[in-house]
């Protein structure tokens, strides 16, 4: 399949989940699937990566796809960041893997970075605090970040509220405050040179999220999991202006789907030279796209 081709592409949507592998095996448990769905008022749907492709190609979208593997809080097995790469290898057109290791592993998940990377292609990685049930800056998680800086590709973070676990007793034990964006804070000062991407709109910690994103440098905000009518007012003031450069375009696929975000954002009140950089132009310095661009 041939690589991207940015110049025909309209968007890059820098959160969509793998809900499903080839075998019929889900990255989440019905229970915490049914959950989801429900706070977020959709259908269910678990899409492959190969029905992800078919979605997003449709659209002349681009998408970076990840699963999250959260076994040691969760129990649940997690699907193979391997068959994530390959299959995104077969619709490189569209399609940019993020791989996912769970902190609890250790030493093992350092390793195991390095080899997601260079053997197997993936371009960056995704945590989710929350379920994975650690704090962003417990420095035992440390080796893992310096790991990833130097292999110089980015880090999306889950912030803010969730929909995992949400309407359940207890939460299912999913404790929000794993995902408050300012212990990201500590990590982008600890570590200058690791690009990282906050993920949604840091709901209840907008604020806060916003504060990050405009004093660290190497910090970024993505747009995903809330649709863009339901944006807290200073979070488009700061889209719209200083933190222009720093706000990317995600959905939270298949939860919310990139029709919908798009239909939604186009009723923003944001300057039509911002419009293009939050859809795809910051997306393309952020993932290192420049030569996918120069070699079109």
């Amino acid at each position: 399949m041939s690589a991207l081709d940015l110049n025909t592409l309209l968007a890059i949507d820098v959160h969509v989940h793998v809900e499903a592998d080839s075998h019929g095996h889900y990255a989440l448990d019905d229970e915490l699937r049914q959950a989801a769905s429900k706070y977020f008022k959709g259908e269910p749907y678990h899409p492959t990566v190969p029905q992800i492709a078919v979605d997003y190609r449709a659209q002349s979208l681009a998408a970076v796809i990840f699963t999250v593997d959260a076994g040691a809080a969760t129990g649940q097995p997690s699907l193979s960041n391997e068959e994530i790469a390959a299959a995104a290898a077969e619709h490189s057109d569209v399609l940019i893997p993020f791989a996912s290791v769970d902190p609890a592993r250790g030493p093992a998940g350092v390793r195991a970075a390095r080899r997601l990377v260079e053997n197997h292609g993936m371009r960056g990685f995704k945590f989710h605090p929350s379920l994975q049930a650690f704090e962003p800056n417990d420095q035992r998680v440390y080796p893992l970040y310096a790991e990833i800086e130097a292999l110089g590709v980015p880090a999306i973070f889950h912030s803010g509220q969730t929909g995992i676990g949400s309407g359940l007793p207890g939460g299912r034990g999913i404790k929000l405050r794993y995902s408050n964006p300012m212990l990201l804070d500590d990590v982008a000062a600890d570590f200058p040179g690791l690009t990282i991407i906050m993920a949604h709109p840091s709901v209840p910690w907008q604020d806060e999220g916003i504060a990050v994103a405009q004093h660290k440098a190497n910090v970024y905000l993505d747009l995903s999991g809330w649709s863009p009518k339901y944006f807290p007012p200073q979070l488009v003031r700061a889209a719209n202006t200083f933190l222009r450069h720093k706000v990317l375009f995600g959905s939270d696929y298949p939860l919310i789907r990139p029709e919908r975000w798009l239909r939604d954002f186009a009723e923003l009140d944001l300057r039509d030279e911002v419009r293009p950089l939050i859809l795809k132009e910051n997306a393309i310095s952020v993932l290192g796209l420049a030569k996918e661009r120069a070699d079109a």
